[in-house]
């Protein structure tokens, strides 16, 4: 695992708040990386932030957007921080993002999130999921919440290798979570969620669907199976009992409940690179996820995920 030397931060042009620059400030001094500070203006951007002005200052000249980020870096850097800024315009911005990425030296990817339209969730075009599904290094996507002084991260993990995820995945979810957790001075909690296979062959053969009387030794068994895949991979991690999670339900529903009850505060998952037909009908759990989970996300790849696309 390779240390991270800077940290870029997406500056939203329109937001009055910015979080991703207070977390990735955090970040950067406890990681002792720089901070790139980066806004990419849009079209789109240009004319909120144009409609917002003729409303509250229509005599005004229109603020630059340069000095601007120079006032959010300035007192940054008095706090001892190596802080750069950058403007520049492009659409569509999830394409200026991924190749501001591919050719800067970025270790860590920050940029805050909102909530998303159906429409948008269904067609597929919301920069935080392009990000997610083409950005190469590590992606932290922050919302308004702030982390508690305990610091609890979150590793997704799925030892069954289900969904095409590849094995190397896994120990590169838990070896960032483990990275977030030691520069916070926080600990890490494993968590894999499953349906048990009998609850899903029952299902599968009743039409209708009808309540079926399925062992308990049946579903034991399988824990204990899933108990024993979690536990050795998660051995090398020097994890107590307590944040080992080994819990059943749907991925969504269950991670999210876990978040609220552990107080996690990033919940770190992988995610693939699909592309096609498949990519629209599976999508990633990363994706189905962001909208729910209550903390922060950070996404994941494998080295190679260039080379694990479906096509």
């Amino acid at each position: 695992m390779n240390p991270i030397q800077n940290i870029l931060v997406i500056v939203d042009p329109t937001a009055q708040q910015q979080p991703a620059v207070a977390k990735g400030a955090l970040l950067a001094q406890k990681l002792s990386a720089r901070l790139d500070l980066f806004i990419c203006d849009t079209e789109a951007a240009r004319n909120i932030r144009l409609a917002r002005h003729l409303r509250q200052s229509p005599r005004a000249p229109l603020e630059q957007l340069g000095p601007w980020l120079e006032s959010i870096a300035e007192p940054l850097r008095e706090t001892g921080l190596d802080v750069m800024t950058e403007v520049s315009s492009a659409d569509p911005l999830h394409t200026a993002l991924l190749d501001r990425v591919e050719h800067t030296c970025a270790g860590l990817v920050i940029k805050d999130t909102h909530h998303h339209t159906l429409a948008q969730r269904t067609l597929l075009t919301n920069t935080d999921w392009e990000l997610i599904r083409g950005c190469p290094v590590p992606l932290l996507l922050v919302k308004e919440t702030t982390w508690s002084a305990a610091h609890r991260i979150g590793a997704a993990l799925d030892p069954g290798h289900v969904d095409d995820k590849p094995r190397l995945l896994d120990r590169c979810i838990l070896d960032e979570a483990t990275r977030f957790a030691q520069a916070l001075g926080g600990e890490v909690h494993a968590i894999h969620t499953y349906i048990p296979a009998t609850m899903i062959a029952a299902a599968t053969v009743t039409v209708p669907p009808l309540v079926v009387d399925i062992p308990p030794e049946a579903l034991e068994e399988e824990r204990t199976s899933k108990l024993k895949e979690l536990t050795a991979l998660t051995s090398d991690y020097r994890m107590a009992a307590p944040t080992i999670h080994l819990e059943t339900g749907g991925v969504r529903e269950t991670l999210c409940r876990v978040a609220r009850d552990c107080e996690i505060d990033i919940m770190a998952m992988g995610a693939i690179s699909r592309r096609g037909l498949k990519r629209m009908l599976i999508g990633s759990t990363a994706e189905d996820v962001l909208e729910y989970l209550p903390c922060d996300m950070l996404v994941v790849k494998s080295p190679n995920f260039a080379e694990l696309v479906v096509l």
